[in-house]
């Protein structure tokens, strides 16, 4: 069929990311299913079949129950990095760790002995997502888990070594809570190059309600400033996607598509069947993005 209709996946999906290797999509997210870091495999990014767990062991130093919001950075061919939001024993808190694998669906392994990132005295840190830039340099953006303490959410950005293990010079603070639309919250932030434009795309307001949704800001560098568009947010609940968010951004054939999670109308906070995998397209307006979503109707596919 030349169509296809949302949810393309209707597992629980939350806080996807995807890459592509040879002609195979690898998605990760939130655990799930009694697996920490779940993969989905597609050959057309609208079939997805569960495909076992990308770090079946958490490093010594991480509680199990609490692993969310991975994702991958491709080095090479044999060489993989995951970044997946961890529960650090030592702290209590939410932290970032980084495990290596031979294989974009792992096993990964984390053999360090603590986070790569772990602001405990700000909420901890949350949402890893890594960015390479047109110049190869590597940086990995963030969100600090002040709603865990009741405290401001920044988005932070630093610079990443290019073996993708360790942090490079000084964290960045990008931008923060400040729109009604965004309520207590901004996470889940990635980085996406279009033509000369840098964006940095988020999800605000809490996650498991149908005020939920996705803005972005435009960027001068991967380490900002950042400005926050006028026309956000840019996905919103509509039809039968509620609190559509925490989205990763993909490009085939010389299209643009946006991956998110979506709950089903009505059944926000339910664990069954949870936080639904969607996938709209994106179109751009010079350095305008349009996400042509939330569609519950048949779309063109990929």
């Amino acid at each position: 069929m030349d169509t296809f209709t949302n949810p393309v996946y209707a597992g629980d999906a939350p806080d996807p990311q995807a890459v592509r290797v040879g002609d195979t999509w690898y998605l990760v997210h939130t655990n799930g299913g009694g697996q920490n870091v779940p993969v989905l495999t597609s050959p057309d990014l609208v079939h997805w079949t569960a495909a076992g767990d990308a770090l079946p062991d958490l490093p010594k130093w991480a509680d199990p129950g609490k692993t969310w919001a991975p994702e991958i950075l491709p080095l090479g061919p044999d060489r993989y990095v995951l970044y997946p939001t961890v529960a650090d024993r030592e702290s209590g808190r939410q932290c970032i760790a980084r495990a290596v694998g031979t294989k974009p669906g792992g096993p990964y392994v984390d053999d360090s002995t603590g986070p790569l990132i772990c602001q405990a005295d700000l909420g901890g840190s949350i949402d890893a997502s890594p960015f390479r830039d047109r110049d190869g340099a590597l940086y990995l953006v963030w969100k600090n888990d002040g709603n865990a303490i009741g405290t401001d959410t920044w988005l932070w950005s630093q610079r990443l070594s290019d073996d993708g293990l360790q942090l490079l010079g000084q964290p960045i603070r990008l931008l923060k809570q400040t729109e009604p639309w965004e309520g207590a919250v901004v996470e889940g932030p990635f980085l996406w190059r279009h033509g000369e434009r840098l964006f940095l795309f988020y999800a605000a307001n809490a996650y498991d309600t149908a005020a939920y949704a996705e803005g972005y800001a435009t960027c001068d560098t991967p380490l900002g400033p950042c400005r926050k568009a006028a026309q956000n947010p840019i996905l919103a609940s509509r039809g039968n996607a509620s609190g559509p968010g925490h989205a990763s951004m993909v490009e085939q054939d010389g299209r643009t598509w946006l991956l998110y999670h979506a709950w089903p109308a009505g059944a926000e906070g339910s664990q069954s069947p949870g936080r639904q995998l969607w996938l709209d397209e994106v179109t751009w307006d010079g350095d305008r993005p349009t996400v042509h979503g939330p569609t519950s109707d048949p779309q063109r596919r990929p």
